[in-house]
């Protein structure tokens, strides 16, 4: 995978506010490529990063990162649903204009 293409993606990455999520989707609209990109990029790379920020466009992460994720969100303060699910429309940052 490209360098110059992991560092941008992880420096983005860095810059979700706490409290916040954005999408992979997001993301790959951004830096180029896609969603599978941007996932793939994470899975190798982004340990050092707060990758529980990234999160499936319904606001869901795989089932083997949610816990974890959740202890993350609780911790931050991340809006989310009675359900527990992220609420997305309080909770997204678009990288794209930083909002």
């Amino acid at each position: 995978m490209d360098e110059t293409y992991v560092e941008s993606l992880l420096d983005l990455v860095e810059q979700v506010p706490p409290g916040r999520v954005t999408t992979y989707g997001a993301l790959a609209a951004v830096l180029g490529g896609g969603p599978r990109r941007v996932g793939t990029a994470l899975a190798r790379h982004g340990a050092p990063v707060p990758w529980w920020r990234v999160v499936r466009a319904d606001g869901s992460l795989p089932p083997s990162h949610g816990e974890r994720a959740r202890a993350h969100y609780r911790a931050e303060g991340t809006p989310l649903r009675a359900s527990g699910a992220l609420d997305m429309p309080r909770a997204f940052w678009d990288p794209a204009t930083d909002d």
